[in-house]
């Protein structure tokens, strides 16, 4: 009791206390330590900006890397044929996804079968067999094995948009397979593994049908351009989409990642995260953040728009669209001071990239970045119009990866990025 009366005492010994306790009582802490000053110098003015126009909105499902990575693709289908708001499927795409997940994880369970049920790597394999979330090389493995299709050819289904029943129910079965598989290779069974595999990824693509609905294998492209001119091009498959209207330079894209806590200038793969067996690995190549802001600058003053991975939740106000190293005030009003670096954040595990979404603007004073423009994939009603403002502070603090071309990188960049990766495992801060 003596140690709570000395807390006592300290307490009412400053009177900001008492205060601040009015404040974040009535209002909550961020309300109370909301900092408009760092506010008010964030503007929607960009000195270089790509034309842009709708957003899309993912609901209420993890599937912004493919929203984001699926904006990149419709900017440069509406420059090139001059169509604003072009939309393509998500839930195309999604769906294909679930399945091959599926796919890979039966892979992953059968060659782990003989590792025990509380090993480190099967534990992780069982705590996430089919989740939404994803990066920019499974999106790329998605697309070169099943194409595109425009957004009217594949619409969102309730599932698409409301994911977490259906989650649950997939995640379940497939943690039940998994039990059925490990037993059969270990009791050295292979073949009726493999019908039983076959077998269990035929009700997975059942289930996901019900859910979202069957794949559309063909359709009619059709569009007005922005000059009133009528398209037509019957009978298109999703491939012949792909190959006839998108050029398939997605070898020529380079995942630049800023992790303090692991080496620079290195290469990084993390098999965990595949999608697609025999598809685009996920690989990273880590580098100090300078180098992710001048590929992402030399890529927007080209006019293509960049998938970038980031921690949103961090520093961000999502009503108003503001992303701000300082918006929150907290450590003012509660009288304490925190001061984790990036890394120390990584290495205890307080940030990481949860979501993604496309940069399409900044705006350069004094030959350096001041505030970058982000098309979000939370629909209109966020931030102006579904756009966001990052200042560059919080690039520094929150931005983790950015998918750039080889072309506006330095040559060594490149030259690790072809080279060999070292492979991390799937609790590292990378994941």
């Amino acid at each position: 009791m003596a140690e709570i009366a000395k807390f006592q005492k300290d307490y009412h010994e400053k009177a900001q206390n008492n205060v601040a306790k009015l404040a974040v009582v009535n209002n909550g802490l961020l309300n109370a330590s909301y900092n408009h000053e760092g506010v008010n110098k964030l503007n929607r003015t960009f000195s270089i900006e790509v034309p842009t126009d709708n957003v899309t909105n993912q609901k209420q499902s993890g599937r912004c890397w493919l929203f984001a990575a699926l904006n990149t693709l419709r900017h440069k289908f509406a420059q090139t044929n001059k169509v604003k708001n072009f939309t393509l499927s998500q839930s195309y795409l999604f769906f294909w996804d679930r399945i091959e997940r599926a796919n890979i994880f039966f892979e992953n369970i059968i060659e782990t079968a003989t590792q025990p049920l509380d090993d480190r790597v099967v534990q992780s394999y069982m705590a996430a067999p089919d989740t939404d979330g994803g990066q920019w090389a499974m999106a790329v493995s998605l697309i070169r094995k099943y194409g595109l299709v425009p957004s009217y050819a594949q619409a969102e289904s309730f599932t698409a948009n409301n994911t977490s029943a259906f989650n649950q129910a997939l995640n379940i079965k497939l943690r039940q397979d998994a039990l059925v598989l490990r037993d059969l290779v270990k009791n050295n069974k292979l073949d009726e593994a493999e019908e039983k595999r076959q077998e269990f990824l035929s009700e997975v693509y059942q289930m996901a049908v019900i859910a979202f609905g069957e794949p559309v294998q063909k359709f009619d492209l059709e569009y007005r351009d922005d000059e009133g001119k009528y398209h037509m091009d019957a009978n298109l498959s999703p491939l012949d989409f792909f190959h006839n209207y998108f050029e398939d330079d997605l070898d020529d894209y380079v995942v630049l990642f800023n992790a303090p806590d692991h080496e620079f200038d290195k290469l990084y793969s993390l098999p965990f995260e595949d999608n697609v067996v025999g598809g685009s690995p996920v690989k990273f190549l880590n580098t100090k953040i300078d180098n992710l802001k001048a590929a992402a600058i030399a890529q927007l003053k080209a006019g293509e728009t960049i998938w970038f991975g980031c921690d949103v939740g961090k520093a961000s106000d999502r009503q108003n669209g503001i992303l701000s190293r300082d918006l929150y005030l907290t450590d003012l009003v509660l009288g304490i001071e925190t001061n984790l670096s990036k890394k120390e954040r990584l290495l205890t595990r307080a940030s990481g990239s949860t979501h993604a979404m496309t940069l399409v603007g900044v705006d350069i004073v004094d030959d350096k970045p001041r505030q970058w423009k982000v098309e979000n994939s939370w629909g209109e009603k966020v931030g102006k119009n579904g756009y966001f403002v990052m200042d560059d502070a919080w690039f520094d603090e929150y931005l983790f990866k950015v998918v750039v071309k080889k072309q506006y990188l330095p040559d060594k960049l490149v030259k690790l990025w072809e080279g060999p990766a070292t492979e991390v495992k799937p609790w590292d801060s990378m994941a």
